[in-house]
């Protein structure tokens, strides 16, 4: 069983109702399975830790990464990068223990760690005589 469900899989930029109408890109995303805990690690390059944001709703978690937006002086010549900024919705299983959610921003790599709950977690079952 998948105890973190993404929402959305494809990498299209998504313009949500909102009253100014901001532009997101979903950010390219890994997640691991330890025997202790899922690890997610979010690709958010151009965000700093003032920049973001990790909300927890019930089961859905929500992470969003404002880009420092810098504007180099010149009229650009050749440009593959947006300015937007990042958005992804993941649903979780009631297996993780959500009062031990933890988060980190490092080199614009968001690493979210979702504790198992005891009763998830593998243990080792002593056979008696």
């Amino acid at each position: 069983m998948n105890a973190v469900t993404t929402q959305k899989k494809d990498n299209a930029v998504s313009t949500e109702r909102r009253p100014t109408q901001e532009r997101y890109v979903s950010p390219e995303v890994d997640i691991y399975e330890t025997k202790d805990e899922y690890v997610l690690q979010a690709e958010m390059p151009g965000v700093s830790k003032e920049g973001l944001e990790v909300t927890l709703e019930g089961h859905v978690l929500t992470i969003v990464g404002h880009r420092v937006h810098e504007t180099p002086s010149g009229s650009p010549l050749y440009r593959e990068s947006g300015s937007y900024d990042y958005r992804r919705v993941f649903e979780l299983d009631p297996a993780i223990n959500a009062s031990k959610i933890n988060a980190k921003m490092e080199q614009g790599i968001l690493w979210i760690t979702l504790p198992k709950t005891e009763q998830v977690k593998p243990r080792k079952i002593t056979v008696g005589d």
